[in-house]
């Protein structure tokens, strides 16, 4: 069964995105728009909330494939599902293989290894700390097992 991600999940992507209508360059320098979104984004580009509606949606897809794609060997719980769509969204499904070591890893050393990704640019981040503070706490919180067989 392929999990989605939740409003939990969803509502957590957003508190640590913001919602921006007019392009930015984030702290690395990539052009952003919406709720983080960086695909075809370009300065001095605009959108509309339901745009960006639009976009987080799409966004939260691909992330979702990805953490589905490891749900055969974790069984994820709901929670775990959601914070790592939320890591996955904001680091990409690179760096959530290795996280994940691609499927070596245990439950307990993923949820070790969540916080060591606060950098942007080589920097430690205050906002990426919060970030991964913020799902390391939703993976390991108990419950969100609700899973149908």
């Amino acid at each position: 069964m392929k999990l989605s991600v939740s409003s939990q999940g969803l509502s957590l992507i957003k508190n640590f995105e913001g919602c921006r209508l007019a392009a930015y360059q984030d702290s690395v320098g990539i052009w952003t728009i919406g709720y983080g979104h960086t695909s075809g984004v370009s300065k001095g580009q605009t959108i509309t909330q339901a745009q960006a509606d639009s976009f987080l949606k799409a966004d939260c897809a691909n992330a979702e494939k990805a953490v589905n794609g490891y749900d055969g060997r974790y069984h994820w719980n709901q929670n775990q599902f959601d914070a790592l769509v939320s890591f996955t969204f904001n680091c990409g499904s690179r760096n959530l293989r290795t996280l994940l070591q691609n499927g070596q890893r245990t439950i307990s050393e993923i949820s070790a290894k969540i916080p060591a990704y606060n950098k942007a640019g080589g920097k430690v981040l205050k906002g990426l700390v919060r970030r991964r503070a913020a799902e390391k706490e939703l993976f390991d919180k108990a419950g969100g097992n609700e899973r149908c067989p």
